[in-house]
C-alpha cells in the first residue's frame, strides 16, 4: 500500500524532519515528492522479499566482482535533481559519480540520480505510480531503468531518450553498455 500526504500549505517537509519521521516510524518506508508531499510505503510482504533479496544479491555481487561502481538496497534514499527524495528496490552508481560525493553526502541522502534503478512491482503496488516514479528517474539524470512486474512477468525497460520498451517471457536481462557484462537472471525474481 502506498499512500501520498499532501502536507502543504500548514507544513512544508524539510530534510531534517523527513529523517524525524522515518527514526521514529521504523515499520514504514518514507520518500518525498518533488512538490513536498509525504509518500508512505508500508512493509512489503515475504513473496517480495525473497524476490527483492536476490535481485539486490545478484546486483551487488556484479558490481563487487566488476568493480565500476557502487550499488544500493531498497532502504537507500537518493536526492533527485528536482528535490525528490526516491527510494528504488534497487539501484547502483558509477565510481566515478560515487567518489565525487563527500564522505557526509555518501552517509545521507544520496545527492545524485543513480545511473541504473530497479522498481519492483508488489501485490499492492500500483503500476501507474511505479511508472511514474521510473519516469521521474528518468527525467533526473537515470541512464538505464527496469520495472519488474511478477504478476504479469513483464519488463518494462527504460532507457535515456528512448521510448519505454516492455518485454515478455524473458529469462534474463542485459546491464547493457550502463552495466557493462551484467546479466540479470530472473529465476526467483519474475520467473
Amino acid at each position: 500500500m502506498v499512500m501520498t500526504l499532501d502536507l502543504r500549505p500548514s507544513l512544508e517537509l524539510t530534510d531534517e524532519q523527513l529523517e524525524e519521521i522515518c527514526r521514529r516510524n521504523p515499520d514504514w518506508k518514507f520518500e518525498r515528492t518533488s512538490e513536498g508531499e509525504l509518500v508512505v510505503v508500508a512493509l512489503t510482504g515475504g513473496e517480495t522479499g525473497r524476490r527483492n533479496i536476490k535481485l539486490t544479491a545478484r546486483l551487488e555481487n556484479w558490481s563487487d566482482e566488476a568493480g565500476l561502481g557502487v550499488a544500493f538496497d531498497s532502504s537507500t534514499g537518493f536526492r533527485l535533481p528536482n528535490g525528490a527524495i526516491r527510494s528504488p528496490d534497487a539501484a547502483w552508481v558509477t565510481n566515478e559519480r560515487w567518489e565525487s560525493l563527500t564522505p557526509k553526502q555518501r552517509t545521507g541522502w544520496i545527492p545524485l540520480c543513480p545511473d541504473f534503478a530497479v522498481e519492483l512491482r508488489s501485490p499492492s503496488d500500483d503500476l501507474e505510480d511505479l511508472r511514474s516514479k521510473m519516469q521521474e528517474y528518468m527525467e533526473n539524470g537515470l541512464r538505464l531503468g527496469w520495472l519488474l512486474d511478477p504478476e504479469s512477468g513483464a519488463v518494462e525497460v527504460y532507457r535515456a531518450s528512448q521510448a519505454v520498451e516492455i518485454l515478455q517471457e524473458l529469462q534474463s536481462l542485459s546491464g547493457e553498455e550502463v552495466l557493462a557484462g551484467f546479466t540479470l537472471k530472473l529465476n526467483g525474481i519474475l520467473i
